[in-house]
């Protein structure tokens, strides 16, 4: 006789100090790991906390001298975690952030779109008695649309326009230095981007600057318009430089 399986129920509250933040005390949003030290943070909270220090919040180890947002990191794992753990938090994460840029009167972001689009899908499904089977018409257009939508290069993506501009006598200015892209890409790719158009061995020999602070290479372009740059309705203006070891 198979002997029954042992089970043990675990109440949120016993590990609720896994999954939330130290900073504001709420579960983790957009969760973001120190890399020295893998403690966990939101990001928001962990980023306005780190404009004025250059320490842990949690263990106070320091995370670098100088640049510490460069040393932090989006935790996806933990994120999925928490929005697993705690009943009804994403969707409501969703509806926040939905509201908050209908309020400022910006479109919203491509992602927060397609999560809706899958729920609402997901939802039809089964209100259609879960049926699957659809006649060859409607599985030709799903299939053309598939196509076009693989082939899109985030052109569906919310668009940021941005100014490329030198400010080093050591590096040459783009030819082209206004550029329009996805507001999902990061400043990464703008670093290999820059690095290609000048013909140098390496991105990581560059920094890219906003409001003269070195931005740290996970930033997405959406984050970076919405926490540093000043002037809502202007196009971001960045600023490029050989690395400060380099100079």
């Amino acid at each position: 006789q198979t002997p029954k399986m042992l089970t043990r129920k675990i109440k949120l509250w016993d590990i609720n100090a896994h999954i939330t933040c130290r900073l504001c005390n709420g579960y983790l949003i957009d969760a973001t790991t120190v890399t020295e030290c893998l403690h966990t943070f939101c990001r928001s909270c962990l980023v306005k906390y780190l404009e004025e220090n250059n320490t842990c919040p949690t263990c106070r180890i320091v995370i670098h001298q100088s640049h510490p947002l460069q040393y932090i990191g989006h935790d996806r794992t933990m994120q999925d975690i928490v929005y697993k753990l705690v009943p009804g938090l994403q969707e409501a994460e969703m509806r926040k952030q939905r509201e908050f840029y209908h309020k400022l009167g910006m479109e919203v972001p491509g992602d927060i779109k397609g999560e809706t689009c899958s729920a609402k899908q997901h939802l039809d499904s089964h209100r259609n008695g879960g049926e699957t089977k659809a006649d060859e018409s409607s599985n030709k257009e799903t299939s053309e649309e598939k196509q076009e939508e693989d082939n899109d290069y985030h052109r569906s993506d919310e668009q940021v326009s941005i100014c490329l501009e030198c400010n080093s006598s050591k590096l040459r200015g783009l030819k082209r230095k206004w550029i329009r892209c996805s507001a999902q890409a990061t400043v990464l790719h703008l670093k290999k981007f820059i690095a290609k158009k000048l013909n140098l061995s390496s991105f990581n020999e560059l920094d890219i600057l906003c409001n003269e602070e070195i931005l740290g290479k996970d930033h997405t372009l959406k984050f970076v318009v919405v926490t540093r740059w000043r002037f809502k309705k202007a196009p971001l203006l960045l600023h490029y430089r050989p690395k400060m070891d380099l100079l």
